[in-house]
């Protein structure tokens, strides 16, 4: 019988409300080239992933599998995917460090090739350190007494390895390079879908009779206050367009084709979005709000054709319109009726032609039907932290 992962972060979750809501959420795939396991953002849809190989997990008592679960769990929370390493700094030793601070966190949960301050090589080390603590306090020494994963150690007998201590899981897909727009933007979606998960988890720990479960006072309250920072929404929203454009192809003389040079003329790429602007009429959106958002997509023009669409119950034909590039777009209402979202959504629907769907809103009103389109919210301070309805789409608040 296959490895069954989601089976077991449910079971094995239970009586960790945090984590089983933080797991619920995480995209898992199977990758037999990894020794173990890893999380990355996935640049094509700006959301956090985890891969594991299978036959590593399989191998482990459950009690361990547990313990790897949260061990890439903490990674999120602590920002390790996301944050440049330090230049000049090898990635191995970079990458210990952070298991250092989280595996402090995770005494007699993981297997014992798991890199743990007070013990092996790092038994000079105090627990419950950062990531930073300990990457100025560790020594080159303790680094080359560490594999590169699932316990790595040196050759004895035979050829066989020796139990020796490295690094847990598959650092691969932290990249300390500069980021270009689109993979900072990414980080951003990615980041801002992890806040408003970490937002659902700490609302369910509270509620729930088991609490955080294994998560102490003062790691709360350092979530607690991870939560209440900011995400760069124009960033998000030029993620949002840039991953719904299409490419549009056309001949042209002025290139050379690359498979038939001077016989068929080149082609010509021009990627370009169709996106629905959808505009909600209430009164509780807020003039601010508006003027600011309208002014953020007079920057992305060249990226998108926008069509605007205001709607209270119902969408009205005549006050759909074309965004033109170039022209200056005044933010005003032109309907003051209540919110019904089907409305846009029936008609995003009905026209089949759209990339992508933005809803300026409060948040005021029960959630809509399936959107044909990906879609997206932007809503104010209120309307992100205290929806109507809750929804595995993004929600993105403008400060």
């Amino acid at each position: 019988m296959s490895f069954d992962l989601k089976l077991h972060a449910y079971r094995l979750l239970m009586d960790e409300p945090f984590f089983a809501c933080l797991s619920r959420k995480l995209e898992k795939k199977e990758d037999r080239s990894i020794q173990t396991a890893g999380v990355y953002v996935n640049e094509q849809t700006g959301q956090f992933e985890m891969i594991y190989n299978p036959e590593f997990l399989d191998s482990l008592p459950e009690n361990q599998i547990k313990g790897v679960l949260k061990h890439e769990f903490y990674h999120l929370i602590f920002d390790h995917v996301t944050s440049r390493k330090p230049e000049g700094v090898p990635h191995k030793t970079w990458n210990i460090a952070a298991d250092l601070a989280i595996n402090s966190h995770l005494v007699g949960e993981l297997p014992e090739f798991a890199c743990m301050p007070g013990v092996g090589p790092f038994e000079n080390l105090p627990k419950l350190k950062s990531a930073e603590w300990y990457l100025k306090n560790i020594t080159d020494d303790q680094v080359d007494q560490c594999g590169e994963g699932a316990g790595d150690g040196e050759a004895g007998e035979g050829g066989e390895p020796k139990p020796g201590h490295g690094q847990l899981d598959d650092h691969s897909g932290w990249d300390d390079k500069a980021d270009s727009p689109a993979q900072e933007a990414a980080k951003q979606m990615a980041k801002e879908r992890l806040k408003q998960a970490m937002k659902e988890a700490a609302s369910e720990a509270s509620k729930s009779p088991n609490g955080w479960g294994t998560i102490g006072g003062e790691l709360k309250k350092d979530i607690m206050k991870k939560l209440e920072t900011k995400v760069d929404w124009k960033k998000v929203l030029r993620y949002f367009i840039k991953t719904s454009q299409r490419a549009n192809k056309s001949s042209t003389i002025r290139r050379i084709n690359k498979r038939y040079a001077y016989i068929h003329p080149g082609k010509k790429v021009k990627r370009q979005a169709k996106i629905a602007i959808a505009i909600d009429q209430s009164g509780s959106v807020s003039d601010v709000m508006l003027e600011k958002f309208f002014g953020e997509l007079s920057k992305l023009s060249k990226l998108a054709a926008f069509t605007v669409i205001p709607f209270d119950t119902k969408v009205d034909d005549k006050l759909v319109y074309e965004w033109k590039q170039g022209k200056a777009h005044k933010a005003e209402r032109v309907m003051c009726g209540g919110t019904c979202f089907d409305a846009p959504t029936e008609y995003v629907n009905k026209r089949g032609d759209f990339d992508g769907v933005i809803i300026l809103t409060d948040m005021e009103a029960p959630a809509p039907k399936a959107c044909k389109a990906q879609r997206m919210w932007m809503t104010d301070e209120r309307g992100a932290s205290r929806p109507y309805f809750q929804t595995r789409e993004r929600v993105i608040k403008i400060d």
